[in-house]
């Protein structure tokens, strides 16, 4: 089976063919054009996939060397996302698809995640537990077997990527702020300031990072400048390990609480140093065995996207035309496009 997937639910437009689990391509182009304003601006974000879309897919056909006329499906983010972002997406590949006739189906961005994972880790049995982090989502997700799931935990405010971002900014790093806070945290000293980690009694598995950037701003407000850079280093890894040991410690627990033997980590913050580290330490202790997805499937791709279409296509499940963008949908919604 040959699917093209197509990504744009926020500011990296991409393209990519699937022959069965093989990526025969996966063309990806990061929107830089934000980084000046700190972090993504939705009408330069759809404009700019207007703009890159078409070149890309042909790109992503032309490596895979493959044509139109060798492809089984279609599969396209509709949610959740920028609106603006995923209708150029969504809008291409339904107007392929009528003037192709090639079927289509629209694909949750958290689902394609955590395919982002299994186009390189193998599942031995399910259940297995998919721990999802990006800069939208902190999300505890039971995978009870192919398409199927069971939110057990969230983030009650922000997620962790957005505090790594917005973070990032109070200290004025650049942007994207995840990856520059996890650069300087590894030459810095995790002890340094002890920053809080939210405790949810009354929900142990869910999240809340807005009190952990409230910390951060609290403590360079009551810094001078030398100080702070001086130290720089130190409070980023400091800030960092709050942040992740808050992620490690619930999917930890999680694990034992559901008996599972398998976790997963999907999303952009997969690709954060310190997590892959602390977790597998957690998780070779624990008899757990942890699926790390390669660092290209971390971040936003539609290779993810074209493996989880075709799970989906045959299985004979597709959209319609009327299908629209879905900016804020969740994992738990069930297949509905026939």
């Amino acid at each position: 089976m040959v699917i093209l997937g197509v990504e744009t639910s926020c500011d990296e437009t991409s393209a990519a063919v699937l022959r069965d689990d093989e990526v025969l391509s996966n063309i990806i182009s990061s929107q830089a054009v934000h980084a000046k304003f700190g972090g993504v601006v939705p009408e330069i974000a759809s404009r700019e996939h207007i703009r890159l879309l078409l070149p890309i897919v042909q790109q992503a056909l032309q490596d895979a060397e493959v044509t139109i006329d060798h492809l089984d499906g279609l599969a396209v983010t509709y949610g959740p996302g920028l609106v603006g972002a995923l209708l150029v997406g969504l809008n291409f590949i339904k107007g392929l698809s009528k003037a192709t006739a090639k079927p289509f189906i629209g694909v949750n961005h958290m689902e394609g995640h955590i395919y982002g994972n299994l186009l390189t880790n193998q599942v031995e049995h399910f259940p297995v537990l998919f721990l999802i982090v990006s800069g939208g989502h902190t999300q505890l997700v039971l995978m009870k077997d192919h398409l199927k799931y069971q939110i057990i935990g969230s983030t009650r405010d922000d997620a962790v990527g957005e505090a790594f971002d917005k973070g990032a900014k109070m200290l004025g790093l650049g942007y994207p702020g995840g990856p520059e806070i996890d650069r300087r945290a590894q030459q810095g000293n995790r002890d340094f300031y002890h920053f809080p980690r939210a405790v949810l009694r009354e929900s142990p598995l869910d999240f809340s990072y807005s009190g952990l950037k409230t910390a951060l701003l609290t403590y360079i407000q009551k810094q001078d400048r030398e100080h702070l850079e001086l130290h720089m280093n130190d409070i980023c890894a400091s800030y960092q390990t709050a942040a992740i040991d808050v992620l490690v410690q619930k999917t930890i627990n999680a694990a034992q609480l559901y008996g599972v033997k398998q976790v997963g980590v999907a999303g952009g913050v997969a690709a954060n140093s310190l997590l892959r580290k602390w977790l597998q330490k957690e998780c070779e202790e624990k008899g757990i065995v942890l699926l790390l997805p390669e660092l290209v499937y971390c971040t936003d791709n539609a290779a993810m996207i074209a493996r989880t279409g075709m799970e989906y296509i045959k299985r004979k499940m597709y959209s319609k035309q009327n299908l629209n963008a879905v900016p804020s949908l969740t994992l738990d919604v069930p297949y509905k496009h026939d």
